[in-house]
């Protein structure tokens, strides 16, 4: 029997699943087992149990067919549960380092009822707060064990689930079970610490509470915050039935309960304006059913007026003394908002475009665009031929820089980014498509559609994820970036690695589109004359071996030998062997370019052609991996400054135990993987054969009419290919591996699990 049992409810949290897990699994204490239910989440949760419960025996994973709610999926959890103590954790959330070893030695020590530990709430902007324990510890000067009789002022206690620990024969003997609906915890929380005759308190941070940007149920407006008036309802029917061991706390959780109601109440979050006037009066018939028949006293101050206006249901007076109290903030807020309009009214063309936003939208007017302007080409290409084959009556215009005209195929429409026709397409399209983000000043009106294409699978951390590497962000405004990307409908996934980063590195409200990338359909569809054109294209001749080598952006310092040296390395090739080097477009130095066997790509503007061409490709960090990966042919990682790009960009993808081929950490090393043929030998086919699986199976060629489906024709996102394949990490597959390696040359494992998209420069970084 485990010391402690860890009950694991999972539905909608693919984002931030496996840093639960890990949180859990990867701490040096062992005697614990995890029940998961898997709560018939929609995303790919389940898949990522199973994952996990392949490589660790102590996690057990069990799937409803039905969504049943949290506090059941508590429930269903506690039936399968065999350890001496019982955890329940929410799945959004995760356990600080070290927390599970001290909290099995103070159960071991006092063998309570219930264990009450701390916690942090920590924000999507990596901003924290611990709560309010330790002052309340420390005020009341508590013993190592104690009840709530001894110490009534515990009652303040969050009364949530997860900061506390329950003997699990405690909770049978009492039947304590979780109710359905929103605020389950409400008739659990207190009723346990009036019950419990062992209390005991570890003033330590030990689980980390996060607070979601969007998408979490507290943060939703709507009726189910209602729901908090059944739950007080059944907590007080439950105070009835313990009968005279709770009656000294009755009054304590009214106070509680008013607590609780007023906040939801004052949260726009959670209760709109058009509901209050009725979530008021539904809290003033609660006031009148619960109200203690002794012991109650309203509190001081603010507090006071507010328990008084409910008891005498003034909802007009409450709703006055709430815009009194938040005048000053608004006059604030509006004196900035003026100043921010008084800057934008002094440019004329500004002025023109709000003008032009006043006009009716054209609803068959879309607006392309690609790397702010560059041109013709990536994901956004490929949705317009698509978009113009399917649903030819939207006409699309690619927006461009000035020079870049020419850079269009002729009988695209095109419009200079600048001129006031650029504004005036920009305020009238229904349809706003890129892989970047639009300028912040672009307003997403009313019924308008804007798609993110992205550009790339992700390797390093972005987004929100690299608020955790700052020598990455140089000046990144990230609450700039999130506004403008609330501004997506649409967000383009090209596998479910990738929906699951973005999800959290990304926490906006746009609707994920898993569907591959349309730019790869290229590459899919590709015929061996498609493969020869581009060949003679870039100028290669037949017999030459063609090796590309498309590394990403540094936005760190870094040493010379970080980039491979073409011009040295193609000295050590074959005379059949030309080099295809195109490096990032934000960076344009190629280390020994002046060789005669080196073809400078950096301007070419069709990175498809490049992937065609090559026989071979080697590449570090860079998300050209995932794309040549659809052609099948050999690809080798060179990541001479591995070490240094994980611990000052962050990673989500470690490179050599989970990339897509042989790996080189040395230009010795990697002259020879090719001087020996490991580039083409069966250990670099089978890590090839297994990143495919992972990452590949949505590319069938058929992923941009599964946009313009589902984005300009409304239509349900088709179904994705049958391959076969799984979206997450065969566990006994990747451990195969692994094996064949030596494992003291293998970097330690990323310690981050997150990444995505990005915006317009100069707030963003290019993740390619």
């Amino acid at each position: 029997m485990p010391m402690l049992s860890i009950v694991l409810p999972v539905y909608r949290v693919q984002a931030y699943l496996r840093e639960c897990l890990d949180s859990i699994l990867q701490q040096p204490f062992q005697d614990v087992e995890v029940i998961a239910v898997d709560d018939c989440s929609p995303d790919h949760c389940g898949a990522i149990l199973d994952e996990y419960a392949a490589r660790d025996s102590r996690l057990q994973v069990v799937h409803l067919t039905e969504n049943v709610g949290l506090g059941e999926a508590r429930n269903v959890g506690m039936r399968h549960v065999t350890g001496e103590y019982v955890w329940f954790v929410d799945s959004d959330d995760w356990i600080a380092p070290g927390a599970l070893a001290a909290v099995a030695d103070r159960l071991r020590s006092v063998r309570p009822d219930v264990l009450a530990v701390d916690y942090a709430k920590v924000w999507w902007n990596n901003q924290s707060r611990r709560s309010k324990l330790s002052q309340l510890v420390r005020a009341e000067a508590l013993p190592k064990v104690f009840t709530l009789a001894e110490h009534p002022n515990m009652i303040k206690l969050f009364h949530v689930a997860w900061n506390k620990i329950f003997r699990r024969e405690f909770l049978v003997q009492n039947k304590i079970t979780f109710p359905p609906g929103l605020y389950e915890d409400v008739p659990v929380g207190f009723p346990v610490l009036i019950l419990a005759d062992r209390i005991t308190v570890l003033d330590r941070v030990c689980i980390y509470y996060r607070q979601r940007r969007q998408g979490a149920i507290t943060s939703t407006p709507g009726y189910r915050h209602f729901e908090v008036f059944d739950q007080y309802d059944r907590l007080f029917s439950h105070l009835d039935s313990i009968g005279e061991r709770a009656e000294p706390f009755r009054s304590l959780v009214f106070e509680r309960m008013m607590y609780q109601c007023l906040l939801v109440l004052e949260n726009p979050d959670r209760v709109a304006r058009s509901h209050q006037r009725e979530f008021f009066a539904a809290l003033a018939k609660a006031f009148n059913r619960h109200l203690p028949a002794q012991g109650y006293t309203r509190p001081q101050g603010r507090e006071r007026v507010k328990h008084l206006l409910v008891a005498r249901r003034a909802y007009t007076v409450w709703l006055f003394m709430r815009m009194v109290f938040g005048l000053r903030r608004k006059v604030e807020a509006k004196v900035n908002q003026v100043k921010r309009k008084v800057r934008l009214r002094s440019r004329l063309r500004m002025r023109y475009y709000r003008f032009q936003l006043r006009r009716p939208m054209d609803e068959n007017l879309a607006v392309f665009s690609t790397y702010w302007g560059k041109g013709y080409g990536c994901n956004p290409r490929a949705v317009y031929e698509k978009m113009t084959e399917l649903a030819p009556a939207v006409r699309g215009v690619w927006e461009v820089k000035p020079g870049e005209e020419g850079s269009v195929p002729p009988g695209v429409e095109t419009v200079t980014i600048g001129t006031l026709r650029h504004y005036q397409v920009l305020a009238r399209a229904k349809y706003l498509v890129s892989n970047v983000n639009y300028p912040g000043w672009v307003v997403k009106r009313p019924g308008a559609v804007h798609l993110s294409t992205n550009h790339g699978t992700p390797v390093k951390a972005m987004g929100v994820d690299q608020l955790k590497f700052p020598a990455g962000i140089k000046g990144m405004n990230m609450n700039w970036l999130l506004k403008r990307c609330d501004r997506w409908t649409y967000s383009i996934s090209p596998n479910a690695y990738t929906t699951e980063i973005w999800e959290r590195a990304y926490p906006c409200g746009y609707e994920t589109l898993e569907v591959g990338y349309p730019r790869n359909d290229a590459l899919a569809n590709a015929t061996e004359q498609d493969v020869a054109e581009a060949r003679e294209r870039l100028g290669l001749k037949p017999g030459q071996l063609a090796v590309a080598y498309l590394p990403t952006y540094r936005d760190y310092e870094f040493g010379s030998d970080a980039l491979l040296n073409v011009g040295r390395f193609a000295d050590q090739l074959s005379p059949e062997t030309m080099l295809l080097v195109r490096v990032h477009h934000f960076d344009r130095t190629i280390v020994g370019g002046d060789h005669p066997r080196v073809i400078d790509l950096c301007d070419y503007s069709r990175v498809e052609d490049i992937y065609l061409a090559a026989d071979v490709l080697i590449t570090d960090y860079s998300s050209v991996m995932f794309d040549y990966a659809v052609l099948d042919r050999p690809l080798v990682i060179f990541a001479a400054d591995w070490d240094a790009y994980r611990a000052n960009r962050g990673a989500y993808l470690d490179v050599f135990a989970e990339g897509p081929g042989a790996t080189a950490r040395t230009e010795e090393e990697l002259v020879d993987l090719f001087r020996s043929g490991a580039v083409f030998g069966d250990q670099a086919t089978s890590a090839r054969q297994l990143f495919r699986k992972r990452f590949c199976y949505l590319d069938d060629g058929r992923a941009s009419e599964r946009v313009v489906r589902r984005v300009f024709l409304n239509e349900p996102v088709p179904a994705p290919p049958e391959t076969g394949a799984v979206p997450v990490v065969p566990a006994e597959q990747l451990q195969e591996l692994r094996s064949v390696e030596d494992d003291s040359q293998l970097p330690d494992p990323p310690t981050v699990d997150d990444e995505a998209n990005l915006s317009d420069a100069p707030d963003a970084l290019v993740g390619r």
